[in-house]
């Protein structure tokens, strides 16, 4: 039996390693990638500590408790399974969505969207391997000019992002944008409302390092949420009206509660970190007035994963600087510690296999 290297872990102990184990095969429908590249995502941090589990797991995780994270991967096609109908011959450069839809519930059956997805990595199997199992509809081909590293993290550090700015915010051009917190997620998100025409793109970040990246990432202005005259900056930076779409990347309480004050008449704040912290209004009555308004926010939609291959494709995004490190696979416990305790303050750590 053929085997590979893939991290597992062990979700009634919460304990993660990495291990030999036998290599996947295809099924019906499926294709097995041979991973390249891998991103180490703080959701990844968050299934491992304990404070998420899995939403819809598959069997084979239900029955057997362990499960490989890892669910921005991207790759070349190595073996098709029977009754594969795309055109996925092997050595196919690909990048794997997210996340598939179920398939088996009404709402599968019902809707296009289906609101009950399996997130790659936390309900089936992801991509911390050297190979990965991937449902063919779920694929994505990548020219040949477009690194694997850059593929990786397309889905979600950079596709979460990009669909909270341009759907759930709905920003549009000359709009005053706040990004609290410039890490995986706020990084890109100020690149984005940067390519959206938003202006002024303001940075919230407590760390100097982080501040210091969101003005080479295109900021115009980078504040510390700690500073006294927080508030009277926001005012200058925006002439005095507020902020019109505030963002939360950091999924922290006190940010939300910020962004919140910061937001002019009919501004917006979309929540895109998660956090199970509650969301205060400090004061209903001067929302309500100024018609404000609080939108949740997860993920990205397939199309949203495709927009952005063809924007990274045609060079208006550079996604080289995002890509703080390479780690090989066999170390990914290491890179695990490294982004949980912020080390270098990494934007994306990427496995290699």
């Amino acid at each position: 039996m053929n085997t590979m290297l893939a991290g597992r872990l062990r979700l009634d102990t919460r304990t993660f390693a990495v291990e030999e184990v036998p290599m996947p095969v295809p099924g019906p429908g499926e294709v097995l990638v041979e991973v390249r590249a891998a991103g180490v995502c703080l959701s990844d941090i968050h299934l491992i500590d304990g404070s998420l589990s899995p939403f819809y797991p598959v069997d084979a995780v239900k029955d057997s408790g362990v499960i490989t994270p890892g669910h921005e991967v991207a790759g070349v096609v190595h073996t098709i399974g029977p009754d594969v109908k795309g055109d996925w011959t092997p050595g196919r450069r690909v990048v794997l969505q997210a996340g598939q839809a179920c398939g088996e519930c009404a709402d599968c059956l019902r809707h296009a969207l289906c609101r009950q997805p399996r997130t790659r990595g936390v309900d089936y199997d992801g991509g911390w391997a050297q190979y990965a199992l991937a449902r063919e509809d779920t694929l994505l081909p990548i020219p040949d000019h477009l690194p694997f590293d850059q593929a990786a993290i397309i889905p979600d550090a950079v596709s979460t992002p990009y669909a909270a700015i341009v759907d759930t915010g709905a920003v549009r051009p000359a709009q005053a944008v706040g990004i609290w917190g410039a890490g995986g997620l706020g990084a890109h998100g100020i690149r984005l409302a940067r390519l959206v025409g938003a202006a002024p793109v303001i940075a919230v970040d407590p760390l100097p390092s982080a501040r210091e990246r969101a003005l080479l990432f295109g900021a115009d202005h980078a504040l510390d949420p700690m500073a006294g005259d927080f508030a009277e900056a926001v005012r200058e930076a925006t002439a005095g009206r507020g902020i019109d779409v505030a963002f939360d990347f950091a999924g922290v309480g006190a940010a939300r509660t910020q962004a919140t004050a910061a937001l002019g008449p009919n501004g917006v704040l979309v929540l895109a970190g998660l956090t199970p912290e509650p969301l205060t209004v400090a004061d209903s009555i001067d929302f309500c007035f100024n018609v404000r308004q609080i939108r949740g926010h997860y993920g990205s939609e397939p199309e949203h994963v495709e927009q952005l291959v063809g924007l990274v494709a045609a060079g208006r995004i550079d996604l080289g600087p995002s890509v703080s490190a390479h780690i090989p696979l066999a170390e990914a416990a290491d890179a695990v510690a490294r982004l949980e305790k912020k080390i270098g303050d990494p934007i994306r750590l990427v496995l290699t296999p």
